[in-house]
């Protein structure tokens, strides 16, 4: 009997994966960049945060170089040109008293965003300092600490500067340090356990063996990984801050006339009449309000997207 013939195999050769030069030579230089350059490229390929940076410079700038800029002095009165619709003169007209209301957005958010970055930047100095402490040292100090910030998260910062402004007085002053004095915690907790987390790693541990000092260790390994997180958290403070700075002087308890800030300017929409036909006194403050903080968080929210590790192109 004859034997069947069995099928030839069919060899199919193995799949290569082609590598152009151009792959090769992308490869090379992602490693050559530094995890700070890879961060700075992450963010520009991020529109929103880049156009949020951006429109925050631009406001920022205009607000610093506004006795240059300002047609007019903010503080200017004209009589004869008392609530005037935008005009020639007058590009976002006048309020109730006869001032040029662009010169009076220039010149409150020199206010607005002082005590936006100034407040910010107490606030994280402040929390990122306890943070580090606790998380560092942990036992009877990390517990009281932790405690307190507790307290200070139920504390309401509205209430506070109404009490406070009451007693001593409205200022601007005032309002930097009560927003800082009761903004702080969050960034302590950020930073508590950012170092929580790193001091269990072994070149923390191994820099305590070789007999490193607290402080040292602290700002050359400690720091460096705080850092970034807490620069997130201090872009989004920046707007928090300028938001309750504009919710108290609308209210009377912030920035006093006659000096002005976006906040103050908003209490000419208290008003049904300027609310219904009067839109110039009104819409130019609260819109530049909502650009920066809109820039503030895109801006963050950008920052925070460059610096995580999880993301290596």
């Amino acid at each position: 009997m004859n034997e069947p013939v069995s099928e030839p195999r069919v060899v199919h050769p193995p799949k290569t994966t082609v590598v152009t030069t151009v792959d090769v030579e992308n490869d090379a230089k992602r490693r050559e960049l530094s995890p700070n350059r890879l961060a700075v490229r992450r963010f520009l390929r991020n529109p929103p945060a880049v156009i949020g940076l951006a429109v925050l410079a631009i406001i920022t700038l205009a607000s610093v170089f506004a006795p240059f800029i300002s047609p007019f002095a903010p503080d200017a009165i004209d009589l004869g040109a008392i609530r005037q619709p935008p005009s020639a003169e007058h590009w976002l007209g006048t309020d109730s008293t006869g001032r040029d209301v662009l010169s009076r957005l220039l010149s409150g958010g020199r206010v607005s965003l002082a005590v936006g970055f100034l407040a910010a930047f107490l606030a994280v100095t402040t929390g990122t300092l306890l943070g580090v402490i606790a998380g560092w040292y942990g036992g009877a100090i990390d517990a009281v600490i932790s405690r307190v910030i507790d307290i200070m998260l139920t504390v309401p910062p509205i209430l506070v500067v109404i009490v406070l402004a009451g007693i001593i007085g409205p200022n601007v002053t005032l309002l930097i340090l009560v927003i800082a004095g009761l903004s702080w915690p969050g960034s302590a907790r950020i930073a508590r356990g950012v170092v929580l987390g790193l001091r269990e790693q072994e070149f923390v541990q191994a820099a305590g063996v070789l007999g490193s000092k607290s402080w040292f260790v602290i700002r050359k390994h400690l720091l460096p990984g705080v850092l970034p997180p807490v620069v997130v958290a201090a872009t989004l403070l920046v707007a928090e801050a300028v938001l309750l700075e504009s919710a108290l002087s609308f209210l009377g308890a912030g920035v006093q006339p006659p000096q002005s800030s976006w906040g103050n300017m908003l209490t000419e929409a208290q008003s049904l009449t300027v609310l219904s036909s009067m839109p110039w006194l009104w819409i130019p403050a609260g819109t530049v309000i909502a650009l920066t903080v809109l820039s503030a968080m895109s801006a963050g929210d950008g920052i925070r997207d460059a610096i995580d590790p999880r993301k290596n192109r």
